[in-house]
């Protein structure tokens, strides 16, 4: 039995991994570094690295490095505010899991960015709590994350289950000993997902699955 699901929240509840890549593509432009989406998807969405990084391997210093990545959150955190949109069957299936399992929050945006997103979905208060950034020291693919939410819930990993997009995040789900749920999105969609308890087309298909575990 699911006692708590603990979502991921960019490319799972909202539609935000495709602008995050848009801003950083185009931040890095003006630095002379094209991204391309193999690298976005292997160093974010795989490794947990900093696109940024590859800025440093150009000798740039890190106070440099620092006011470039705020340029590209001010700029990430103007695009959330006119083009944020909510996932595909998300608010149908957060209405049927709300009286069924605990549901927390558990993402690698910044806090500031994710109150941005969420300032006119109605979503966050499906959610008992919601752990961002700020909240752990190591992100995705490290399980730290997740074993905050666990302690949290005061749960053990068993009676849970993770509900992500991306490799890493599968990644850090199961190293904390957790099943996870994969929803692909267009970014994501052709990562590999070995491992996951299931891949699954739409959050629509969510509360039926959740009933065969």
């Amino acid at each position: 039995m699911v006692e708590a699901i603990l979502w991921d929240n960019d490319g799972v509840l909202v539609d935000t991994e495709r602008l995050f890549f848009q801003s950083t593509r185009e931040t890095l432009a003006r630095a002379g570094v094209e991204l391309t989406l193999e690298q976005f998807l292997d160093l974010s969405m795989r490794q947990g690295r900093s696109t940024f990084d590859l800025v440093a391997e150009c000798g740039w210093n890190p106070q440099r490095i620092a006011a470039l990545k705020k340029e590209r959150d001010t700029a990430y955190a103007d695009i959330l505010r006119n083009e944020t949109r909510i996932m595909a069957g998300i608010p149908e299936a957060l209405r049927a899991l709300q009286s069924r399992a605990r549901m927390a929050v558990v993402t690698s945006s910044q806090r500031e960015h994710f109150e941005v997103m969420h300032a006119s979905t109605r979503l966050t208060g499906f959610f008992e709590f919601v752990l961002a950034r700020e909240d752990f020291n190591r992100t995705k693919p490290h399980p730290e994350p997740y074993l905050l939410a666990l302690r949290r819930l005061g749960l053990a990993p068993e009676r849970c289950i993770a509900i992500e997009d991306s490799e890493r995040g599968l990644a850090a789900a199961r190293a904390a000993g957790l099943r996870c749920l994969v929803i692909p999105n267009e970014i994501t969609c052709a990562c590999n997902f070995d491992g996951a308890t299931a891949v699954l087309q739409s959050a629509a298909q969510v509360p039926e699955t959740l009933e065969t575990l």
